[in-house]
């Protein structure tokens, strides 16, 4: 049984609320599973509207998964690693992770159903299966629950920031330094919901590490490893923009045409030059570690290939 300590930042929330952030999950799960008794707060029975206090343990046993409405459709799935209790994949630059408004199909979730055959109602109705999320223009490793019980395990460490995660991106600049940390809080934009931003009273701490893999002066441009230490939402995007290094390809943090490059346009770049290259987790099971890899894929190592050799 899934065991998760309520922190400052969940301390006084509704214990939907807080164990819905603690497991990554939507509220309307967290509500099912209270309605069908599957939650206590120090192992007593809780109501989903009751508020919890710091240091509150709160344990969670999932019900049998519910059916949903989503359609499987057989979709290219590029699969890294597949068990009983995960399925590990390299996402494809284009490919949106769940449905939305919008984007009813083509999803990887539509792509999983049709793998798997068994992920109904896992971590949501509309989310079977998905533990975390990668932008759509992002490429790369992502890996998803076949059950409530693996979801959650895995929704811990990614909530404790245990999981290891290392991007590999194209950023629009040539830093000095060799390495850097940009730690600066990240909420909604004061103007703009739909974006991020660092100028905002409401952020969330988020720290991102980064290392300069190489550089193309006479391209005013750098490939740089990537390391969030936290996992806010469009955090390395909004990170390095703030830090003056826009990712190329990046036209929504990217300061307009800062981000556009004649390289990368005659090679077809149309998204972020960000991937997801590499992610390594306890197994929650085994607790065995794993870590799982992708290459650049060909739009990216285009880019760097027609650049030439580094400075």
């Amino acid at each position: 049984m899934p065991t998760f300590v309520v922190g400052e930042a969940e301390a006084g929330e509704r214990l939907d609320r807080a164990l819905a952030t603690l497991a990554g999950v939507p509220r309307a799960q967290v509500q099912r599973w209270v309605a069908s008794d599957c939650v206590t707060r120090n192992g007593a029975a809780i109501r989903a509207s009751q508020k919890v206090a710091l240091g509150d343990r709160i344990d969670a046993e999932p019900p049998d998964p519910i059916a949903t409405d989503l359609v499987a459709e057989d979709l290219p799935l590029v699969v890294l690693h597949e068990d009983e209790d995960l399925i590990v994949v390299d996402k494809a630059a284009g490919m949106v992770v769940h449905p939305a408004p919008g984007h009813a199909r083509g999803t990887l979730v539509n792509a999983l159903l049709h793998h798997c055959q068994d992920l109904a109602g896992i971590g949501g109705a509309l989310r079977p299966g998905i533990v975390h999320r990668l932008d759509r223009g992002t490429s790369g490793v992502m890996v998803a629950a076949k059950h409530d019980q693996a979801h959650l395990a895995l929704a811990e460490q990614f909530h404790d920031h245990t999981i290891e995660r290392v991007y590999r991106t194209l950023v629009r600049a040539v830093p000095t330094a060799q390495e850097g940390r940009v730690a600066r809080p990240i909420g909604r934009h004061p103007r703009d919901r739909k974006r991020m931003s660092v100028a905002t009273r409401s952020g969330r701490a988020a720290a991102t590490q980064w290392k300069v893999e190489a550089r193309w002066r006479r391209w005013d441009m750098s490939l740089l490893e990537i390391r969030p230490e936290t996992g806010r939402t469009h955090q390395i995007r909004v990170h390095l923009s703030s830090d003056g290094m826009p990712i190329v390809g990046d036209e929504i943090y990217g300061r307009g045409r800062r981000t556009r490059l004649k390289l990368a346009e005659a090679r077809g770049l149309d998204r972020p030059a960000l991937h997801a290259a590499v992610l390594g987790f306890i197994h929650p099971r085994s607790r065995e570690p794993l870590r799982f890899g992708a290459d650049l894929p060909p739009d990216l190592s285009a880019v760097i290939a027609a650049a030439g050799a580094s400075d």
